[in-house]
């Protein structure tokens, strides 16, 4: 809920200033914050949120009270904030009762409420009068103005129409550089307080009542404006609120019912933390002293940008974010008030542990093919005979779908409760359907095949390559030394495939050793094997001179292995087809398609043959193998198992 700030200008000693004893309210709850010659009483923010009593409170809105000297404004936030007891002083003398601006914390509004001066009257000085009205509509979310009077006066009129010209006078180029800074799309008169006319009379008729018409006395008002010439264009919007007092006491219901509903309002305006009300306050002090200067305002920013509301927009029923701007800093999510609807491509429709929401607490629960606690292979074993799992943090398993196989209950009438949410820009949470089984199930044949390719495809993997080495022929130049192909000397990319011609030794890549000759010199019989360019065209010269029997037993090791891989090849590239053909099915909605990945999200370096492409579990977007080397749980897209995920959300889950 919203807090209030209320301001009051009353209390006077014998000098025309308040006295020690004077600097806060018989009840303690309402406190001097600016005297009669514009001096900021409260020193700093503790010390603010302290005279308030606000500790703890998070967020407040500002209501302050002008009119005539003796109509009451003190008695009125008195009764209609406080239910009476007398928090702002009053007096039932005609004489002012209040000197500066004061300040008192409404709990139940979350109001800070301001009571001021009777029309700023003790304040001889026509320009320090101007800075002290300033200050307070600068801070101020509402302004009442009341008046206890049969007719509308126009010294009212005259009041509001000069406030609103100085307001935008002074505040407009600060207003539209907030306005473009925060995104904020709206009229510039939108930014400002709004403003309540309350008004008491005791023989006449209220404004409008004669009419059926909701809203006629706004309208009225607005034509008395327009008849003077004045305009109330710096305010959100301008309100009628007016009750007859025959015999008192006075009905301020009305009243109520429209500040309760201003404070509720967040279309422009959100509720902030009460020190930067004081922030606010403070910088105006300092920038609103002397003789009020254009050139001079327009150097500083005075309009804190969390005095305003968040522009995000819900991306499923486009409701507006209630917050303050900047809250995402704080850690606090977007948020607004009622129900979302349902959008299909979002996927916004949450399902609420049952128990838990009953207990007071909301603990959303996903549909994921295992539970946590299961080893990845059991999991996709039990998936296949119970179904998917709803498993929730604090309760545990909830729900199997196939438990019982005939006659299970809906879960959304047994043990979760169905919550539609709204969907921030930004937020990844709706963007995917959770249940993964089809892409687990690829991911688990994949590891298999991996397991028997890793030993299968030669040196493209650092045990292989291990092993490679171990039965190689002594003239061979080792994996480890082999770092560019000897012949074009382009360097190797990762997981792109070494080959060692049969007559040189030396490495190549795949186009420098295409051809294939016998090598009978070194060993190799008189099938052809493969060979370097270089060596085709010499017929094998450079291996002149060397015996035929080098090293029989380490050539019988390596032929016996290359048979062993190409069968090996064989099979995975015969599992390798219908793989390659249920894949762009069992991969998630939220993965980008294969086609479209062209580059690593991560370093941007464009993909090749024979360089593979991964997908982030956590982003879905596709990384090379440099970029996606650590694994982590992504509880959130249903993996409660270690899963590959790029280095960027690797960091931010570390983080968590």
């Amino acid at each position: 809920m919203s807090n209030l700030l209320l301001v009051d200008m009353d209390e006077m000693s014998l000098d025309g200033r308040p006295s020690k004893a004077e600097e806060s309210s018989p009840g303690g709850r309402s406190f001097l914050l600016v005297d009669d010659r514009e001096n900021l009483q409260v020193h700093s923010e503790a010390e603010f949120l302290d005279k308030l009593g606000c500790q703890g409170v998070q967020s407040v809105k500002v209501v302050s009270i002008f009119g005539n000297t003796g109509d009451g404004k003190s008695h009125t936030l008195n009764h209609v904030l406080f239910g009476g007891e007398e928090v702002f002083r009053t007096s039932a003398l005609q004489d002012s009762c209040t000197v500066g601006v004061w300040a008192a914390f409404d709990p139940q509004l979350g109001l800070v409420a301001l009571d001021t001066e009777g029309l700023l009257g003790a304040a001889a000085n026509q320009n320090q009068r101007m800075r002290l009205l300033l200050k307070v509509l600068a801070v101020s979310d509402v302004v009442v103005y009341r008046t206890r009077a049969e007719r509308l006066h126009n010294d009212m009129f005259q009041f509001l129409g000069s406030a609103s010209g100085a307001y935008l006078r002074h505040f407009a180029r600060e207003l539209r550089a907030l306005s473009s800074r925060c995104g904020l799309e709206v009229p510039l008169s939108s930014l400002g307080p709004a403003v309540v006319v309350f008004q008491e009379t005791s023989r006449t008729k209220l404004l409008g009542c004669e009419s059926s018409v909701s809203g006629q006395a706004d309208t009225l008002l607005q034509k008395r404006f327009h008849d003077l010439g004045l305009t109330t264009e710096a305010f959100s919007s301008v309100q009628y609120v007016g009750t007859q007092t025959v015999c008192p006491p006075t009905d301020y219901s009305g009243l109520q019912d429209t500040i309760r509903q201003q404070v509720k309002n967040t279309a422009t305006r959100s509720p902030r933390h009460p020190a930067i009300v004081y922030s606010a306050l403070q910088a105006l002090s300092e920038r609103f002293c002397g003789e009020i200067s254009d050139d001079k305002i327009s150097l500083y920013s005075f309009f804190p940008d969390e005095y305003f509301t968040c522009p995000s927009l819900c991306l499923s029923c486009s409701v507006r974010c209630k917050n303050g701007m900047n809250h995402l800093k704080d850690s606090i999510p977007h948020m607004a008030d009622g129900l979302c609807q349902y959008a299909h491509q979002f996927n916004n429709k949450v399902l609420i542990c049952k128990k838990c929401y009953e207990g007071g607490r909301e603990v959303i629960v996903i549909p994921k093919t295992s539970a946590s606690s299961d080893n990845p292979w059991i999991g996709l074993a039990k998936y296949a005979w119970s179904g998917y799992v709803l498993e929730c943090a604090s309760c545990g398993i909830i729900y199997r779908s196939r438990q019982y196989w005939m006659g299970n209950q809906d879960p959304e009438s047994s043990v979760v409760r169905p919550e539609i949410k709204h969907v921030w820009p930004g937020n990844e949470v709706f963007l995917a359907d959770h249940q993964n089984a089809a892409q687990r199930v690829l991911d688990g044949v994949n590891f298999v095949i991996q397991s028997v390719s890793e030993y299968s495809t030669g040196p493209t993997k650092a045990v292989t390559a291990w092993l490679t080495d171990q039965v190689a022929p002594p003239y061979w130049r080792p994996n480890a030394e082999i770092t560019a192909c000897h012949s074009c000397k382009k360097a190797f990319e990762e997981a792109e495939r070494k080959h060692h011609c049969r007559s040189c030794g030396e490495g190549f890549c795949q186009s420098c050793s295409t051809h294939a000759m016998p090598v009978p010199e070194r060993g190799w019989g008189s099938a052809p094997v493969r060979v370097c360019d270089t060596c085709y065209g010499q017929g094998g010269s450079a291996a002149s001179g060397q015996g035929s029997e080098a090293e029989p037993r380490g050539l019988i090791a390596r032929r016996v292995t290359e048979v062993a891989q190409s069968t090996l090849n064989l099979v995975t590239t015969a599992v390798d087809y219908p793989l390659g053909f249920v894949k762009n099915v069992a991969r998630p909605d939220y993965w980008v398609p294969d086609h479209e990945i062209v580059q690593c999200h991560q370093c941007s370096k464009a993909f090749t043959p024979s360089m593979s492409k991964h997908h982030c579990r956590a982003c879905g977007q596709g990384v090379c193998s440099s970029c996606s080397e650590q694994r982590r749980p992504v509880p959130w897209r249903g993996w409660d198992h270690p899963v590959r995920v790029c280095n960027a959300c690797a960091d931010k889950t570390g983080s968590r």
